[in-house]
């Protein structure tokens, strides 16, 4: 589902190449984990409000990334890849040991569950500063499908494998593995050659031809420059924090974040019915399948993205939102389960063109060496309704049921497609194409020579 375009900027960009090979193994973990954890929790208590509690935890880097973006943008990028990825492959490997000495409760994941949340802070705003300094400006749009294609992919994949794994050697095999995919990502990682933030992104570095390698004395040299003490990050974290918040005050980016920030309550919603959702259909396997729509969706979404960066950016919002809106419902009042999962996952295609278009407007629109700050204060601000709704989710599906609160989800959708249509301001925006920093009201900081 790669196309002919995105198969050479991987042969010919060989760091790029290792960082979607990093990213597609650590999101391997990323989805089993996520699977696993949320239906053992289910299963070991049969209350959705424990699940939604779980749920809620697994989406606190969405709230959190506010904390990350300053500091990603100040200390090594390669060291704190590798040691996210160390941490969680180190951590996850206590659930399997306290299976096999008897101790497993929700207890001990609710021990494990924030570690992991932890370690995976810095991955939002490290995609979002590390590929404009890997890809050149005309390719960005691409190599963001490309990496939205391959990790959605495998979410697709290891979502539905992590139901059938569950269903048939238990949550322990399914552990185990995980914590090799962590291992694997790390050794990926660290193979990166990365350029310092101003480097000239329209030049053929990132995209060298194959058996051209990445300088590196002057990798490590751009790595010594930005290298600073924890103190020195600390100091001047509330001024980069600053900066990137005062980026976004007054742009059209903040009604877009609100429309999201919707989005997000719905999904937070879901994903903490969703195992109730899977039993009552028939088990763990259905729970599988059900995540596996949601990542088919999306991965289709970002593969047809790039064919929308021409339509106006007002346009694919208020249709994409609509669209997933009368899905999502369709799928609740589904008469088979079969219906069900191929309903859902047609409701997930257009919040996949919407991440791929989101990324590439941010890459676009934003100098590189802001990037980790805008997409953190972004993140943060619309991924706040994710755990959140993870916790009304559960509440209410304890009250209602689990059909009517996946019905009330789908509503989020709903509401935005409908403030698109109201609002002038948003169904009016140019496309992804037109993009730049005036289209969508943004007023940049003068850069330091100025």
């Amino acid at each position: 589902m790669i196309g002919r375009e995105s198969l050479s900027l991987l042969s010919r960009n060989h760091d790029f190449r290792r960082f979607v090979a990093g990213q597609f193994v650590t999101n391997a973990g990323d989805s089993l984990y996520t699977v696993a954890v949320l239906w053992l929790v289910y299963e070991l208590s049969g209350s959705t409000t424990l699940t939604g509690i779980t749920s809620a935890i697994l989406l606190l880097p969405w709230l959190l990334q506010i904390l990350a973006g300053p500091v990603v943008d100040r200390l090594p990028l390669r060291s704190l890849l590798v040691g996210s990825q160390l941490v969680q492959g180190v951590v996850v490997l206590v659930l399997p040991l306290a299976a096999v000495t008897g101790q497993t409760s929700v207890g001990v994941v609710f021990a494990v569950v924030p570690v992991l949340t932890l370690a995976t802070l810095v991955m939002a705003p490290m995609q979002a500063t590390l590929v404009p300094r890997l890809v050149a400006d005309g390719r960005l749009s691409r190599a963001n499908a490309v990496l939205a294609t391959v990790t959605l992919g495998l979410d697709m994949v290891f979502d539905a494998l992590g139901g059938a794994v569950v269903a048939l050697f238990g949550t322990t095999t399914l552990f185990l593995v995980d914590a090799g995919t962590f291992g694997l990502a790390g050794l990926l990682f660290a193979r990166i050659g990365i350029p310092p933030a101003d480097s000239d992104r329209s030049e053929a570095t990132s995209d060298a031809a194959p058996g051209t390698a990445t300088d590196t004395s002057t990798v490590a040299d751009a790595e010594t420059r930005t290298e600073r003490s924890l103190v020195s990050v600390l100091d001047s974290y509330r001024a980069d924090l600053r900066v990137g918040i005062d980026a976004l005050r007054g742009s059209v980016f903040v009604e877009l974040v609100g429309l999201t920030a919707l989005a997000n309550l719905a999904t937070g919603v879901t994903l903490a019915v969703l195992p109730a959702v899977g039993a009552s259909l028939g088990g763990p396997l259905f729970y599988g399948l059900l995540l596996g729509a949601l990542g088919v969706g999306r991965l289709v979404g970002s593969v047809l993205a790039p064919r929308l960066e021409a339509v106006p950016y007002g346009r694919v919002a208020l249709v994409g939102n609509l669209l997933t809106a009368v899905s999502w419902l369709a799928a609740v009042v589904a008469p088979s389960p079969t219906l069900t999962v191929l309903l859902f996952g047609l409701a997930w295609v257009p919040p996949g063109v919407n991440g791929v278009l989101t990324a590439t407007l941010n890459q676009t629109v934003f100098p590189s060496d802001l990037l980790a700050r805008v997409s953190s204060v972004k993140g943060t601000a619309s991924g706040a309704t994710l755990p959140l709704g993870s916790l009304v989710g559960g509440v209410v599906a304890e009250t209602l049921g689990t059909t009517t609160t996946m019905a009330l989800a789908a509503g989020g959708f709903g509401l935005a497609g409908v403030a698109v249509l109201l609002r002038v301001r948003l169904r009016r925006l140019p496309s992804v194409a037109e993009a730049d920093a005036a289209a969508f009201e943004v007023t940049l900081p003068p850069s330091p020579e100025e």
